[in-house]
């Protein structure tokens, strides 16, 4: 943005009431990147030109005080363009959800499919989407089977990381409630993002996606993703456990079930304690569903398995205007954010 952009969108904010989204804006545009808080350049971008151009009218979520911003992180390692979602009343101390899309989507597609923007309104809370960019994969996929993409302060996660920092400086986010989720290669980059930042993260959401270390070059990866992966990384011993909900379709062709598995396994290997499992089933818009929850010594659910019966590699219970979803099923993104809202991250 320009120095006159960055004024007006600051006094936009001002005159919104937020008061501390335009503070650091400004003050990043005077520091020039080099302060020690987050480094973001915005601009706003109404809700409905964008649902708009991806074929889905304007409707309830176009209503003016929702949007939809365009935010860059900036580091010394790079950067890393994202979208951010601020519903209709944001104040300081919401929960923070990361979604990161699956190969050949954007944010926009994404958060049109997942749906994840109404829910954000109904539950007060803030939604960040980063964008992995054509130069960096050609079908935009997340690199979660390169090395360098699979630890703390290195590669993507840490620009990922970095994105989910700025957000909770600049919007005062509640440290103990930021979570993240993703589909197919942005499931396995969440399942990254949670094995690498466990202080950062307090639950993680992997649809149709694959365990961290489930591989290690692309020969790698389409092996484990057409019948799972035997690989298993070493965890340190002061490891976190985060709480986790996976949701995989039991035909999907892209990546197989089995990685739901081995996610599951991983977690609760990571519990560090005996857990008590019990198996739920269940019917929702013509697909049937088992639900395992994993409950540690006191009751308290630490792991959900959805298995969909008779669906591919698509968001359950998704938007048909989104790419890669499907309609029919239990809705992955409210039960996501159900089991989010009920994690909190340890001191």
């Amino acid at each position: 943005m320009t120095f006159r952009a960055t004024m007006a969108e600051a006094l936009r904010r001002t005159q919104l009431g937020d008061l501390r989204s335009a503070t650091a804006l400004i003050r990043a545009t005077l520091d020039g990147g080099t302060s020690s808080g987050p480094t973001v350049s915005a601009a706003t971008i109404a809700i409905g030109p964008e649902y708009a151009e991806a074929g889905l009218g304007r409707g309830e979520a176009a209503a003016e005080d929702c949007r939809f911003e365009a935010r860059r992180h900036v580091a010394p390692t790079g950067q890393l363009d994202y979208m951010l979602y601020r519903p209709r009343v944001t104040l300081p101390g919401m929960p923070l959800v990361v979604m990161l899309h699956g190969c050949t989507q954007s944010p926009e597609d994404f958060a049109l499919g997942t749906g994840m923007n109404r829910l954000a309104d109904e539950r007060g809370i803030l939604v960040a989407y980063p964008r992995q960019a054509q130069v960096s994969n050609q079908a935009r996929c997340w690199n979660w089977f390169r090395p360098g993409d699979q630890e703390r302060g290195r590669g993507e996660p840490a620009l990922i990381a970095g994105v989910t920092r700025d957000v909770i400086e600049v919007e005062g986010v509640d440290t103990t409630r930021v979570y993240v989720a993703g589909l197919s290669a942005g499931g396995a980059t969440a399942a990254i993002m949670a094995d690498a930042y466990p202080d950062l993260f307090a639950a993680v959401g992997v649809h149709s996606g694959l365990a961290c270390g489930a591989a290690r070059n692309l020969s790698g990866a389409l092996s484990a993703m057409k019948r799972g992966s035997a690989y298993a990384g070493k965890r340190r011993l002061d490891d976190r456990f985060v709480p986790l909900v996976t949701f995989h379709g039991d035909r999907d062709g892209t990546v197989h079930e089995a990685n739901a598995r081995g996610l599951v396994a991983a977690a609760t290997a990571a519990v560090g304690a005996p857990v008590g499992v019990e198996v739920e089933t269940g019917a929702v818009g013509g697909r049937r569903y088992a639900r395992a929850l994993s409950r540690d010594k006191h009751g308290k659910v630490l792991i959900e398995q959805w298995t969909v019966s008779g669906a591919g590699h698509a968001w359950s219970g998704g938007d048909p205007a989104g790419s890669h979803t499907d309609a029919a099923g239990p809705n992955a993104s409210r039960e996501m954010l159900r089991f989010f809202l009920e994690q909190r991250l340890a001191d």
